[in-house]
C-alpha cells in the first residue's frame, strides 16, 4: 500500500497540481477516523452506565430501554438514511448526519433522568445510522471488488478503536471534571471531522489529487453493475431479492453480540466480576483493540482465500462468515472462567471473531447490488441487524437481572453459527456479477 505524494506537471492557472499516490487508501483513512468518532460518542454511555446507574437511580433494566432506544431509532433510519445517501450523495449526506450526531451526543449531558437520556440516545440512533452505508458507498466508488473486503476492513476498524477509545477518555473526564463533561467532550470532536471531510472527499472521477493511472486501475477493477449503474435506489426491488435474505437474516443473527459488547461489557465487569471504575478503565478498551485486528485479518482473508486456494469471490467471502462464527465459540465459555481477565480474553475472542463476520456481510452487499442501491441495500441490511439486536438488549435488561449474563453469551454463539450456515446456503454464486480482470496496482 503505497501512500507517498508525487507532484505531476499539471498545472490549473498558475498553480501546480499536486497528485497523491494510493489516493483511495487515503480516502478510506478519512472514512475510517469518521466512523472512529461515530463509535466513540455511541460506546459514551456504555463507558459512562456505572457512573450513570448512581447518579440518575438507574436500574439494569432501565439501562436496557436506554440502550434499546437508540438501536430501535438506529433500526429505522438505516434504510431512510442508506437512501438518502443515495440520493444526495456521500459526501454532503455524511456531513449532515455527522453534525447531528455530534450535536445529539453533547444533549446527554443535560439529561436527568433515564427517560431524558432515553430521548436523547434515541435522537442520537437516528444520526448515527448513516456511517456504514456511507462507508459501504465510499468503498464502492473508490475501490475495485477485489480491494473491496480490505478497504471495508480499515473503515469497520473505526467500530472497534472508537469503542476502545471510549472508556480512558470518559472516564477520564468523569474523573477530573464529571459525566456531562463526558459526552459534551465526545461529541464536540466530531465537528472537526466535518470540517476535513467537506474539504478533502470527491468521486474519483472528480477528485483533483488523483493519478490518471490510480483513476484508471479503479474503473478497470469495478463491475459493469457499476460503472454503468444509472438506475434508482428500489426498496421493493431490493428485498425481493434472495440475496438480500442472505445477508439480511445473518446479520440479524449477528448483531446482537457487538451491540452486547459495546453496551453491557463495562456494566457486565461492575455488576458480575466486581471491577473498580479505574479497573474497568484499563481493561474494558481490550476486546475492541481484538475487534480491530478481526477487521483488518476479515478484510484480508478472502483475497488471501482466492489468491492461495484459488476459491471464488463469493465462496473467499462465505469462508470468512464461516471463520468468524467457529472463533465466536468462545464468549460462550465466559461465564465458565473464573477470573475476570480471562472473562476479558473470551470477550477479546468474541470481538475479533464478530468483526471478521460483520466486516464480510457488509462487503457482500457491494458484490451484489448495484453501485446506486449500495446504500440503501446496506441499510435495509443493516436495519435487519439492529433489529435483532434491538430485542436482544430487551432479553439482556430482563434475563440479566434474574438468571445472569452467561445464557445469554452462549446464545450469541450459537447465533453466529445459524447465521453462517444460512448465508452458506442461501447466497449463490449466479447472484455474483462477472469481474473484469484487472492489473495490479
Amino acid at each position: 500500500m503505497n501512500l507517498s505524494t508525487n507532484t505531476v506537471g499539471e498545472t490549473s492557472g498558475n498553480m501546480a497540481k499536486k497528485k497523491i499516490v494510493g489516493l483511495r487508501w487515503w480516502i478510506i483513512g478519512v472514512v475510517m477516523l469518521g466512523t472512529i468518532l461515530n463509535y466513540l460518542t455511541r460506546s459514551s454511555l456504555s463507558a459512562a452506565a456505572p457512573t450513570l446507574k448512581q447518579e440518575l437511580s438507574i436500574t439494569v433494566e432501565q439501562y436496557s430501554y436506554v440502550v434499546a432506544a437508540f438501536q430501535a431509532c438506529y433500526t429505522v433510519m438505516q434504510p431512510i438514511a442508506g437512501f438518502i445517501l443515495d440520493s444526495i450523495g456521500v459526501k454532503i449526506g455524511l456531513a449532515i448526519f455527522c453534525v447531528a450526531w455530534s450535536i445529539t451526543n453533547m444533549l446527554h449531558g443535560f439529561a436527568g433522568s433515564w427517560q431524558s437520556l432515553a430521548f436523547f440516545r434515541g435522537l442520537m440512533g437516528m444520526a448515527e445510522a448513516a456511517v456504514i452505508p456511507a462507508g459501504l458507498k465510499a468503498v464502492t466508488e473508490w475501490f475495485p471488488a477485489k480491494e473491496r473486503s480490505i478497504a471495508t476492513g480499515w473503515f469497520n476498524i473505526g467500530s472497534s478503536i472508537g469503542g476502545m477509545m471510549a472508556p480512558p477518555l470518559v472516564i477520564a473526564c468523569i474523573t477530573y471534571y464529571n459525566w456531562q463533561t463526558a459526552f459534551i467532550v465526545t461529541g464536540a470532536l466530531g465537528f472537526f471531522w466535518v470540517a476535513l471531510w467537506l474539504f478533502f472527499f470527491r468521486s474519483p472521477a472528480d477528485h483533483p489529487q488523483i493519478t490518471d493511472e490510480e483513476k484508471q486501475y479503479i474503473l478497470d477493477g469495478q463491475e459493469a453493475s457499476h460503472k454503468n449503474d444509472t438506475s434508482k435506489p428500489s426498496v421493493k426491488q431490493i428485498i425481493r431479492r434472495r440475496e438480500f435474505w442472505a445477508i439480511a437474516i445473518p446479520k440479524f443473527l449477528a448483531e446482537p453480540a457487538w451491540q452486547t459488547f459495546n453496551f453491557w461489557i463495562p456494566l457486565y465487569l461492575s455488576t458480575v466480576r466486581h471491577m473498580d471504575l479505574k479497573s474497568i478503565a484499563m481493561f474494558a478498551w481490550i476486546p475492541f483493540l481484538a475487534a480491530d485486528m478481526g477487521c483488518i485479518v476479515g478484510g484480508y482473508l478472502s483475497p488471501l482465500m482466492i489468491k492461495y486456494f484459488k476459491v471464488s469471490l463469493l465462496t473467499s467471502r462465505k469462508l470468512v462468515v464461516v471463520t468468524g462464527a467457529t472463533c465466536m465459540l468462545a464468549p460462550a465459555a465466559i461465564g465458565m472462567v473464573a477470573s475476570p481477565y480471562a472473562a476479558i480474553a473470551l470477550f477479546c475472542v468474541g470481538t475479533f471473531a464478530h468483526q471478521t463476520i460483520s466486516g464480510s456481510l457488509i462487503t457482500m452487499s457491494s458484490d451484489v447490488f448495484p453501485r446506486n442501491s449500495v446504500g440503501t441495500a446496506n441499510g435495509l441490511t443493516g436495519m435487519a441487524g439492529y433489529l435483532g439486536a434491538t430485542i436482544f438488549s430487551f432479553i439482556v435488561g430482563i434475563v440479566a437481572s434474574k438468571i445472569g449474563y452467561d445464557p445469554l453469551f452462549v446464545c450469541l454463539s450459537l447465533f453466529d453459527i445459524i447465521g453462517a450456515i444460512v448465508v452458506c446456503m442461501m447466497l449463490k454464486q449466479s447472484a455474483m456479477p462477472t469481474l473484469p480482470t484487472t492489473k495490479a496496482a
